[in-house]
């Protein structure tokens, strides 16, 4: 069980940047990929972007070009930067390990919130 601590989030203009942090515990961090997911009221939860052990990552269409995830071992922190945002992107946000049925966690945490409105 992997315990999270997401922030970053808040109100932003569209075409504005927010950056996303998420510390971790409970795991040998470096051992697992990331994921950055998001989820907002009435649908399900999605993978806005993932990271390898080794550093190689993957987006959701949605968000390529826009967003970038990077990882500190050092830190077992993952990160989400998210440029050019778009209203399509307020959601919530979550940080958890990427796996095979990731859908099946129960370790989520609170998340952090992000809105994108003038």
């Amino acid at each position: 069980q992997v315990q999270v601590v997401e922030s970053g989030g808040g109100l932003v203009q569209p075409g504005g940047s927010l950056r996303l942090s998420c510390t971790t515990s409970g795991i040998i961090f470096r051992q697992n990929e990331m994921g950055w997911y998001r989820q907002t009221p009435g649908k399900q939860r999605e993978v806005v972007a993932a990271i390898t052990k080794d550093g190689r990552v993957h987006y959701a269409d949605s968000v390529k070009g826009r967003f970038t995830i990077s990882r500190d071992n050092a830190e077992n922190a993952v990160y989400l930067q998210m440029n050019n945002l778009k209203p399509e992107d307020t959601a919530d946000y979550y940080c958890n390990v990427y796996e095979t049925a990731w859908w099946l966690r129960d370790d989520w945490g609170q998340g952090t919130h992000v809105t994108v409105s003038s």
